[in-house]
């Protein structure tokens, strides 16, 4: 699957083909906005089309009032720019759309480019990231790096967002809760619901529902049922098949429906929950055995179809003791309405009085999912509530993002023909930061990041113990000198094009899951909390500070009163 290093030109085009395309076919030369090729053609048109183009890819605030974000999409783009070639009928097809006097030279042009003459630099997948700093750096000939920006900015704006809201999820939750994606059915289509489980796993869940997604990038898989299989049993009688081995296959239990009543009575007459429940709901318990029949090593039990306390756990209580007698160790319950706050803390109340009237060790650990709309908000008032969920199942609010729309990445070009530019506007936010550019993370004695610094690409490297100044980019009065304890150079070459210049590999999916939550880890904690973080610094040097300032003195016109 990796693109071998150094391979010489002439054999570039065997090269951009090891790569496996991007995940969605649907990822193509024209997933991009018309005017893309409107420029292209204009570009040809003036004889531009080949100069040597610089652009960064990069946000310009952070997502959900937060002051961190995490990168992800890195992989996604240099499998399409890998493949990046137009085919006869999509030619065909921009010629019918650009207007005729289009001449057909662009459209012979278009036939023989791919992107063998772009490289592209890159912070490393599933870093933490701040606004400015260029996630991705694309150099090569300006049409077709042109003709890069909508794909990339599409392939890097969701994943981004996405692992980012599923960071700020885990931090909430807590480190030792088990988080489980289950947003598919309400995702935003097939590609957002992928999407979705692939980049929640990078941001810090631990498995996900999405079975697609499961076989493609390897994600654990979790689920079990839902309410419409508990009513969809009527009694326990629509059992045929009543036996059940024992775990060891030593033994068979041909009536394991008669044994969970038994158990049933015992725990409805026990001295410590006598009282506590009358007859359940018997369709729900025959759900409950035919799924622990089903998957007895497995048992998990969907618990509120009709009442939690009086019916639900008391039927997966007798069903667990049941499996036990044969050898089984049942997972749990899920909650899925209802105020998970208290229905957790009374499960747990009647786990240990089983595991204490029974003499049954581990059965009050049983485990406790809760699912039913959660967000950052609901995690942490459960939190403040206090709570025993083991696991929480997180859909709608985080696939869809719906604290945010959309990241906001944006595409400039910083440098062309080796000569700065600059995008100027009365709102300083939208200042881009002009030429090609070195960018560095700088740490202190504690280990935490202190400031990502950004550097012209000829400017000598930070040194550990050396002193350094660090500049607001636009703010005069925002400096600082910083002796950093550890350098770390953020922007890396993942495709070096006809450079043969040396390229680092597309990490598997743990791997950029394992830098995520390491990184997030090394972040001091106040930059992480919730509410009213402190924002990250992300600076200039001293020289690049001067020269933003002269190139926009340089390229403002200068107003004139009458």
């Amino acid at each position: 699957m990796d693109v071998k290093e150094n391979v010489p030109n002439g054999e570039l085009s065997a090269r951009v083909h090891v790569l496996d395309g991007p995940t969605n076919p649907m990822v193509t030369p024209l997933l991009t906005d018309l005017y893309q090729f409107t420029m292209a053609y204009a570009y040809w048109k003036a004889g531009k089309h080949r100069e040597r183009a610089v652009f960064d890819l990069y946000f310009r605030k952070n997502p959900f009032g937060g002051e961190y974000t995490i990168f992800a999409g890195l992989e996604e783009c240099i499998r399409f720019i890998a493949n990046f070639k137009l085919t006869a009928e999509e030619i065909s097809f921009i010629r019918e759309s650009l207007p005729s006097s289009c001449e057909d030279g662009f459209y012979d042009y278009l036939r023989g480019i791919d992107c063998s003459d772009v490289e592209v630099y890159s912070v490393s997948e599933g870093s933490v990231v701040f606004p400015k700093v260029p996630l991705l750096r694309i150099e090569g000939p300006i049409a077709v790096v042109q003709l890069l920006e909508t794909p990339f900015v599409n392939l890097v704006n969701y994943p981004s967002l996405v692992a980012t809201n599923a960071a700020r999820h885990r931090f909430v939750a807590g480190k030792s809760k088990m988080l489980l994606e289950f947003g598919l059915r309400r995702a935003q289509g097939p590609d957002g619901g992928i999407g979705a489980s692939k980049y929640c796993y990078i941001g810090g869940f631990d498995a996900t529902s999405n079975v697609a997604a499961g076989r493609l990038f390897g994600i654990p898989l979790r689920g079990t049922h839902s309410h419409a299989f508990v009513s969809s049993f009527m009694s326990p009688d629509e059992i045929i098949d009543k036996s059940l081995h024992s775990r060891d296959g030593s033994s068979i239990c041909e009536d394991f429906v008669s044994l969970v009543q038994t158990w049933l009575s015992k725990i409805q007459w026990s001295n410590s929950l006598r009282g506590v429940f009358g007859e359940t709901n018997q369709s729900e318990l025959a759900a409950f055995m035919s799924y622990a029949l089903a998957f007895p090593n497995t048992f998990l039990a969907l618990v509120d179809t009709y009442d939690v306390i009086r019916s639900g756990i008391p039927n997966f209580c007798a069903v667990a003791l049941a499996l036990s007698d044969l050898g089984y160790k049942a997972v749990g319950i899920r909650l899925d309405s209802g105020d998970l706050a208290y229905l957790s803390c009374e499960a747990r109340k009647f786990f240990l009085a089983i595991e204490k009237e029974f003499g049954m060790s581990g059965f009050g650990k049983m485990s406790i999912t809760a699912s039913n709309d959660l967000n950052e908000e609901t995690l942490d008032a459960l939190n403040k509530q206090g709570h025993e969920v083991d696991a929480f199942g997180i859909g709608t609010n985080l696939v869809t993002c719906y604290a945010q729309a959309a990241l906001g990445c944006v595409f400039k070009l910083v440098e062309i023909n080796n000569q700065p530019r600059i995008k100027l506007s009365e709102d300083v936010s939208k200042v881009s930061i002009p030429c090609k550019k070195r960018c560095y993370r700088l740490h202190g004695k504690e280990g935490y990041p202190l400031v990502d610094i950004m550097t012209g690409e000829n400017e000598p490297s930070p040194k550990v113990g050396e002193r350094i100044l660090c500049r607001h980019p636009f703010n005069e009065s925002k400096r600082a000198y910083v002796v950093p304890q550890c350098v770390e150079e953020l922007l890396k070459c993942y495709w070096p094009g006809n450079s043969g210049k040396p390229r680092e590999d597309l990490p598997p999916l743990k791997e950029i899951r394992e830098r995520c939550i390491k990184q997030l880890e090394q972040m001091r904690p106040d930059h992480m909390r919730r509410l009213n973080p402190t924002p990250y610094k992300v600076s200039v040097s001293g020289k690049l500070y001067d020269f933003i300032h002269f190139l926009w003195l340089n390229e403002a016109p200068v107003g004139e009163l009458q």
